[in-house]
C-alpha cells in the first residue's frame, strides 16, 4: 500500500507491505519520477515500512504512549510504527513527540533507531500559528513566522550525538537521514559535525558526509554552508575511496562546474581508475559543458577516447554516444562504431544487443562508408540465439553490402544456412524456419544486386528445396533462372536431381512451372519429361487396395490408444503401493516407396494436377519444334501426356479433399491442353501463348518489382537527404528566448526542455497528446454522488496503472476511505489502494497497479467505502466498470505469406464478422480497418486499382506474443445499391484475442470517424 502525507515543514511518504494474500515474490517498483502532489495529503514515497501494524485497527493515542514507555524494544517498535501510520492518516498526536524523545531517542536498537528517523520525517516540527497571527497576515500585516517546537532542540541534540557516535555505521545512517531533512533550523546546528565527518577514517561515513554537504548547500547554501564547493574540492583532492569521490564530484558537477572541470583536468589520466559512477558523471559533465560552449569540445576528446576502452559496458556505450553527438569527424565516428560492435559481440543480454543495433542503424544514415568497414564484425552477431536480434542484424547489414565485401557476406550467410540444416528445429537452441527464411531472403537480395555471386549461392541453396524453407529457395531459383540465362542449364540439371526429394505441394508446383518454361534444350527437355513421368507413374492415380487396407488397419490400431495395467508393488521401505503402467502398441512400419509426386496426386491435390498437365503439354509442344527429337519419341510423349491428363481428371472427379471446388477449373485446363496437343488448328492458335506468354509475364513482373524497389530506395534516400535547416531559416538562441516561444530543432542533450521530451512540442503535438490522454480517462461515479471519482488508465505492456482522482463533495471529513477494486479476466491486482482520510471538499489521487497476462477483454469494477466523521455513518459508492481496450495490447507486425498460411491452418479459433458498412470504396474500407485495428496489411494494393472485389491479409502481434490473423474479403455488389458486402475472418491461437478483435471490428466498421469524413 502507498500512504502519503505532508505536514507543516516536513514532507514524508510511506509504503506499507503487501497483504498476506499477495505473493511474497511480487514486488512493486517506485517510479523514478512522479507527478507533483495534488493536495496536502499526498507527497513522494521516500521509504518502505513493511509491517502488519494495521491488523485489527490502529491503537489509540493513550495506548501508544503506554507502549512507548514499555521496556521491551519490540513493543516500542510496534507502537512507533502505529504512531507513524496514525500521523500519516491525519491524526496529529501531539503528546507522542515527548514520549519518543524520552524513551526511544537514546536506544541502541538499530531498528528502533531507524524508526525514529522515519518518525522525525513525519512529525510536525513547527508550532501552529495563532488566530491573531493569521488575522494580522490576512489584513496585510507581516507574514506568519514559523516557530520551531521547543522539543525539536532535544531532537537536534540527539541527531548531533549520532553524528559524533563512535560507530561508523550509526554516523553514516544519520548522514543519509539528513539528506532528507529540508529544515534550515535543524540542519544549521549540525553543519560543524557534518564537516568533521568528511575527515572520518571510514569511507562509509565520508561518502555519506559528501552527500549531506551537497544536500545542505543545494537547499541553504548561502546561509548554512557558503564554502561548500571549496570544502568538497579540498576533500576530493585527497580522497581515495571510489564512492566518496563520486559523491563529491556529483556536488561539484551540480554546484560548481568550474571546480569540477579543474579537478577533471588535473586527473585526466586517472579517470578510468575512479570507477563507473565517476565516469558517467564525467560524460554528463562533458555533454553539459559542450552544449553550452561548443568551443570546449577539444578539452574532453582525450577523456572520451579513454572511456571507449572502459571495461564497463555502460561507460563505453555512453562514451561512444557522447562522442558521436559532439563530433562527426570520421575518426570519432569510427571509434564509436568499433565500440558499438565490440559491445554487440561481447554482451549476452539481448536488450543490450538491440540497443546497440539501434545506434548502429542511426550511424548508418550518415556514415555508411565507416560501417562498411565493420560489416563482418556486425554479422558476427548472427550467432545470437534470438531471432529478433538476427533479423535486426540483417536489416542493418544488408543495406551496406558493397561489391568489395559481398563475397565475404555471402560466405557468412551460406555458413549460417548450413548450420540451420544441421540443427533440429525442436531443440531449444534452434532459431527455427523463420531464421532460415531470413537468410535465404538476404542471399537473394545480394544475388539480385550483385550478379557475380548468384552462381555461387544458388547451387548451395537448392540443397534446401526439400526443407521447410523450400518455398523461399524455389522462388529465388525461379528469379535467377529468368534473369541469368547463362546459368539455366546447370540450374535445371540441379533442379531435376532435386525434384524427387521435394515434399511440399506448393514447392513442387513452382518446380514444375520452371521445368515447363525454361527447358529449351533437347537433352534437358527429354530428361525433364522422363523425370516427371517417372515420378508420377502410370495412371490411374488412386490408392491401391492393399495400401488402403494397410492404412485403415494402422488407423484402427492408433485409435485404440494405449492399454492401462494396474498392479500392487512393495516399496523399498516395506509399504504397499499401486502402480499403473501404460503400454502402447508399437505401430507397424509400413514400407512405402511411392514417389512424392505420385503421393501428392493420389492425395487429391487438384491444383498440382493442373500444373502437371500444363508442364507436360509445354514440354511436348517445345519438343515438336526441335528437329533433333525423334518423331516416334514425340508421339509417345504426347500419348503419355494425354493418358496422364485423363488420369488427373479422373482423380479430380473422385477426390473428396478441400480442392473439390477446383474440379471445373482442372477439367477446363486439361481440355485446353489436350486440344493443343491433338488438334492442329488449336495447336497453331495456342502454341505461342502457352510457350511464350508465361515467361514474358513473369519477366514483366520481375521488372515491376525492381522498379518499385528502386522507387522506394530513391524515395528513402531523398527523404534522408532533405536538409534539416534551410539557408534562410532563423537562428534560435536558446538563452535569449522564453519557453513560450521556443522553436526550431531539438537539441541533442536539451534535458531542460521537458515539454519536448514528453512529446508536447508544437500545438498539433500537444493537442494530439492531450486528446489521446483524455480517451483514457474514465468517469467512475456521478456528479451528484457524495464522492466523485474518475480514473486515468495507463497501459505499459504487462502493467496497467490506475490513477484514481477522488473528490469529497461533502462538507464533512471522510475517514477510512477505501477504493475496493476487483477484476474480471486475465488480470490481477498487485497493488491495492490503502485507506485515506479526506477533508471537506478536498481531493486525493490514489494509485493502483494491475498485472495483465493475456490479450483478453477485461473489466475493472469496484466500490468506494468511507465513514462520515460527523455522522459516523458508513457510505458506499458503486463505481462504473472500466472496459480495457484490446488496442492497448495490439502491435503491428509482419510475416511472410508462407508463415501466414501456416498459422492460418494451425490456429483453431476463428471469428467470422459480416461486413456491414456505409463506406463506399473498397480500398477506403480496407485502410479504415487497418488503422482501427492497429494491424499491418500483408497484401499490397495500389491506390489506382479498380475492381469490384478485394481480398487482403492483415497481421498483428500482441505484447504477450500472441498472433492475430485477419482475412478481409469484400465485394461491391451492383444489386445491393453499390454497398459493400463480404466477411472478415479472424483466427488466433487463443479464444480471447479472436473475440476481442471481432468486437473491435464490429464496432468500427460501420463508418469512418467524423474527423476523416
Amino acid at each position: 500500500f502507498f500512504g502519503c502525507a505532508e505536514t507543516a515543514g516536513s514532507t514524508v511518504c510511506i509504503v506499507l507491505g503487501l497483504n498476506a494474500v499477495e505473493s511474497k515474490s511480487e514486488r512493486f517498483r517506485l517510479p523514478t519520477k512522479m507527478p507533483p502532489p495534488t493536495n496536502s495529503n499526498e507527497s513522494y514515497c521516500t521509504f518502505t515500512l513493511a509491517s502488519d501494524v494495521t491488523a485489527g485497527g490502529l491503537p489509540s493515542e493513550d495506548e501508544i504512549r503506554a507502549d512507548l514507555e514499555n521496556t521491551d524494544p519490540n513493543v516500542k517498535k510496534h507502537a512507533l510504527k502505529a504512531a507513524i501510520m496514525a500521523m500519516l492518516s491525519g491524526e496529529p498526536m501531539p503528546s507522542i513527540l515527548m514520549q519518543v524523545i524520552r524513551f526511544c531517542i537514546n536506544s541502541d536498537d538499530k531498528q528502533l533507531k531507524k524508526l525514529c528517523m522515519l518518525y522525525w520525517e513525519v512529525v510536525p516540527k513547527y508550532q501552529e500559528p495563532t488566530s491573531d497571527e493569521l488575522l494580522a497576515a490576512a489584513a496585510g500585516g507581516a507574514a506568519v513566522q514559523r516557530k520551531m517546537l521547543p522539543e525539536m532542540l532535544l531532537v537536534c541534540n540527539a541527531l548531533m550525538n549520532d553524528l559524533n557516535h563512535p560507530n561508523e555505521y550509526v554516523r553514516g545512517s544519520m548522514l543519509r537521514f539528513l539528506c532528507k531533512v529540508k529544515d534550515e533550523e535543524i540542519l544549521g546546528p549540525l553543519i560543524p559535525s557534518i564537516k568533521s565527518c568528511l575527515e572520518h577514517r571510514h569511507q562509509y561515513v565520508r561518502k555519506n558526509a559528501a552527500l549531506a554537504v551537497f544536500h545542505a548547500h543545494r537547499l541553504h547554501g548561502e546561509s548554512l554552508i557558503p564554502d561548500g564547493p571549496e570544502l568538497i574540492a579540498t576533500f576530493i583532492a585527497s580522497e581515495t575511496d571510489v564512492a566518496a569521490r563520486r559523491n563529491a564530484f556529483l556536488m561539484l558537477f551540480n554546484e560548481s562546474e568550474d571546480l569540477a572541470i579543474q579537478f577533471l583536468a588535473k586527473n585526466m589520466d586517472d579517470v578510468n581508475k575512479f570507477g563507473d559512477g565517476f565516469a558517467l558523471l564525467v560524460l554528463e559533465l562533458t555533454r553539459k559543458v559542450c552544449r553550452n560552449d561548443p568551443t570546449q569540445k577539444s578539452r574532453f576528446v582525450r577523456v572520451l577516447f579513454q572511456m571507449l576502452s572502459s571495461t564497463s559496458a555502460a561507460v563505453s556505450y555512453e562514451a561512444a554516444w557522447t562522442l558521436v553527438s559532439l563530433s562527426s569527424a570520421p575518426t570519432a565516428v569510427r571509434a564509436a562504431a568499433v565500440t558499438y560492435t565490440n559491445l554487440l559481440n561481447s554482451k549476452n543480454d539481448d536488450n543490450v544487443k538491440l540497443i546497440v543495433l539501434e545506434r548502429l542503424e542511426d550511424l548508418k544514415k550518415n556514415h555508411t562508408k565507416i560501417l562498411q568497414e565493420l560489416l563482418m564484425d556486425i554479422l558476427r552477431a548472427l550467432s545470437s540465439p534470438s531471432v529478433d536480434i538476427c533479423k535486426k542484424v540483417l536489416d542493418v547489414a544488408m543495406d551496406i553490402v558493397t561489391s568489395r565485401n559481398v563475397g565475404d557476406v555471402v560466405s557468412t550467410l551460406k555458413r549460417e544456412v548450413g548450420k540451420t540444416a544441421q540443427e533440429s528445429f525442436d531443440s531449444p537452441e534452434s532459431k527455427g524456419m523463420a531464421y532460415r527464411n531470413m537468410l535465404i531472403r538476404a542471399i537473394h537480395g545480394c544475388a539480385v544486386r550483385f550478379p557475380d555471386v548468384a552462381e555461387s549461392v544458388v547451387h548451395t541453396l537448392m540443397d534446401f528445396l526439400a526443407s521447410d524453407g523450400g518455398m523461399q529457395v524455389v522462388i529465388f531459383v525461379r528469379a535467377i533462372v529468368e534473369q541469368y540465362p547463362a546459368m539455366r542449364p546447370s540450374l535445371l540439371t540441379k533442379l531435376l536431381s532435386s525434384v524427387e526429394d521435394v515434399t511440399s505441394n506448393a514447392v513442387m508446383c513452382v518446380c514444375l512451372w520452371i521445368l515447363g518454361e525454361y527447358c529449351d534444350i533437347d537433352e534437358t527437355l527429354i530428361e525433364a519429361f522422363e523425370t516427371i513421368t517417372g515420378q508420377l507413374g502410370e495412371p490411374p492415380f488412386f490408392l491401391q487396395k492393399k495400401d488402403k487396407d494397410a492404412a485403415d488397419k494402422a488407423a484402427m490400431e492408433a485409435a485404440q490408444g494405449p492399454k492401462m495395467i494396474t498392479k500392487n508393488v512393495v516399496l523399498s521401505d516395506g509399504t504397499y503401493a499401486t502402480q499403473t503402467v501404460y503400454s502402447e502398441v508399437k505401430k507397424p512400419e509400413i514400407e512405402d516407396d511411392t514417389a512424392h509426386l505420385r503421393k501428392m496426386i493420389i492425395g487429391g491435390d487438384v491444383f498440382l494436377g493442373s500444373t502437371i498437365a500444363s508442364c507436360l503439354t509445354k514440354l511436348c509442344l517445345r519438343a515438336s519444334d526441335m528437329p533433333t527429337v525423334d518423331p516416334l519419341r514425340l508421339k509417345k510423349m504426347t500419348a503419355d501426356t494425354v493418358l496422364i491428363m485423363c488420369g488427373i481428371v479422373k482423380m479430380a472427379e473422385a477426390t473428396v479433399s478441400a480442392q473439390r471446388s477446383s474440379l471445373s477449373d482442372c477439367t477446363e485446363r486439361v481440355t485446353l491442353c489436350c486440344r493443343a496437343l491433338l488438334d492442329p488448328k488449336a495447336n497453331e492458335i495456342l502454341k505461342d501463348t502457352l510457350l511464350n506468354d508465361g515467361k514474358a509475364t513473369f519477366a514483366a513482373f520481375l521488372k515491376t518489382l525492381k522498379e518499385k524497389e528502386a522507387k522506394e530506395t530513391a524515395a528513402k534516400s531523398a527523404k534522408e537527404q532533405v536538409p534539416t535547416t534551410q539557408p534562410d531559416d532563423l537562428i534560435h538562441f536558446r538563452q535569449l528566448r522564453s519557453m513560450a516561444v521556443q522553436g526550431g530543432d531539438v537539441d541533442l542533450d536539451d534535458g531542460s526542455d521537458l515539454a519536448r521530451a514528453t512529446g508536447y512540442s508544437g500545438d498539433k503535438g500537444a493537442s494530439d497528446m492531450l486528446s489521446s490522454e483524455l480517451r483514457h480517462v474514465h468517469q467512475l461515479s456521478g456528479f451528484a454522488d457524495p464522492v466523485y471519482a474518475e480514473a486515468f488508465v495507463t497501459v505499459h505492456d504487462y502493467d496497467i496503472v490506475l490513477e484514481i482522482l477522488v473528490m469529497n463533495r461533502t462538507p464533512n471529513t471522510l475517514a477510512n476511505l477505501m477504493v475496493e477494486l476487483n477484476t474480471m479476466g486475465d488480470m490481477k491486482i498487485v497493488e491495492r489502494p490503502q485507506q485515506h482520510t479526506i477533508g471537506p471538499l478536498d481531493q486525493i489521487t490514489i494509485r493502483a497497479s494491475i498485472k495483465v497476462s493475456s490479450t483478453e477483454t477485461g473489466h475493472i469494477f469496484g466500490t468506494i467505502v468511507y465513514t462520515d466523521s460527523a455522522t459516523k455513518e458508513k457510505g458506499y459508492v458503486n463505481l462504473n466498470d472500466i472496459h480495457m481496450d484490446i488496442m492497448d495490447y495490439i502491435r503491428p507486425a509482419t510475416c511472410t505469406d508462407e508463415m501466414f498460411r501456416s498459422m492460418w491452418a494451425e490456429f483453431e479459433w476463428e471469428n467470422k464478422v459480416a461486413i456491414s458498412t456505409s463506406i463506399p470504396g473498397l480500398l477506403e474500407f480496407l485502410n479504415h480497418i487497418v488503422t482501427s485495428t492497429n494491424m499491418t496489411c500483408l497484401t499490397p494494393h495500389e491506390s489506382t486499382e479498380k475492381g469490384s472485389f478485394l481480398a487482403a491479409n492483415l497481421y498483428a502481434r500482441s505484447v504477450f506474443g500472441e498472433d492475430a490473423l485477419v482475412n478481409v474479403s469484400v465485394e461491391k455488389k451492383d444489386d445491393n445499391d453499390g454497398k459493400l458486402a463480404g466477411y472478415i475472418r479472424i483466427r488466433s491461437k487463443t479464444q480471447g484475442i479472436a473475440l476481442s478483435l471481432g468486437d473491435r471490428i464490429t464496432s468500427v466498421q460501420r463508418s469512418l470517424p467524423d474527423a476523416k469524413q
